[in-house]
């Protein structure tokens, strides 16, 4: 089971290096499905923020910090309420709401992608953001929505990339001390050389997306992130029915 884990972390991290996202699309319904919904988000959540750490050093020269700062004020508005629900719906329910969640959005920024209609204003980076950050600290998947912002106001992708690294570290060690606070402390129980292992996993996919940088095209990675989640969503909204039908 834990290899698993491994394998998900590594195609996440080296998701995130060649297209600026994926980690959470991807590891997320894997971790939820295999360590449950609270300890599996909250790995993700400091997973996401370390891998776009370790990444944010090759990509600084193109942040928008200017962007950053409104969306990320926008996410933390938005982790609050997330992580006080992911610390207080029971496990089956939360399962069935994460998949959920992730299915309409990734449905919701595709329909987006194929329309032309552009925005501008405060309006979409606060409302996006903070849907982003609800997402981020709930189900460990703050990228489709951001994304949202992105292809509505049609924002470089190289910039786009690179700012979402800040952003990430911001939500996902917002998210992660939210959910310790509201949790009384409650940490995933992993084991010292299984932390090791993640993380190992992470830097073995951030050097494979280095070595891959530039020969895949973003697009391409973004597509195979998107229908691996589909899969990921609908097994995860399964196992919640599954786990409600057995009580």
């Amino acid at each position: 089971m834990f290899a698993l884990v491994l394998i998900a972390v590594v195609a996440g991290a080296m998701a995130q290096r060649l297209a600026g996202l994926g980690f959470g699309l991807l590891v997320s319904p894997v971790l939820v499905v295999l360590l449950g919904p609270f300890d599996g988000v909250m790995i993700i959540n400091l997973c996401g923020a370390a891998s776009s750490l370790l990444i944010l050093s090759r990509v600084w020269r193109n942040v928008d910090w200017r962007r950053y700062a409104g969306l990320a004020l926008a996410a933390l508005t938005g982790v609050v309420p997330g992580a006080w629900l992911a610390s207080h719906v029971p496990a089956a329910p939360l399962e069935i709401c994460i998949g959920a969640l992730l299915i309409v959005a990734l449905l919701a920024s595709q329909r987006l992608t194929r329309s032309n209609w552009r925005a501008s204003g405060k309006i979409p980076m606060v409302s996006l953001g903070f849907s982003s950050g609800l997402m981020n600290a709930a189900a460990g998947v703050g990228g489709p929505a951001i994304t949202a912002y992105a292809i509505v106001t049609r924002w470089e992708q190289k910039h786009f990339g690179a700012t979402l690294q800040p952003y990430f570290i911001t939500t996902g060690l917002s998210s992660l001390v939210s959910k310790y606070l509201f949790s009384g402390g409650h940490l995933p129980a992993l084991e010292v050389w299984q932390w090791l292992g993640i993380l190992a996993a992470m830097v073995l996919g951030i050097v494979a997306g280095d070595l891959l940088s530039g020969r895949i095209r973003p697009g391409a990675v973004r597509g195979i992130v998107v229908v691996i989640a589909y899969i990921g969503a609908v097994s995860t909204v399964a196992k919640g029915f599954l786990e409600l039908l057995s009580v």
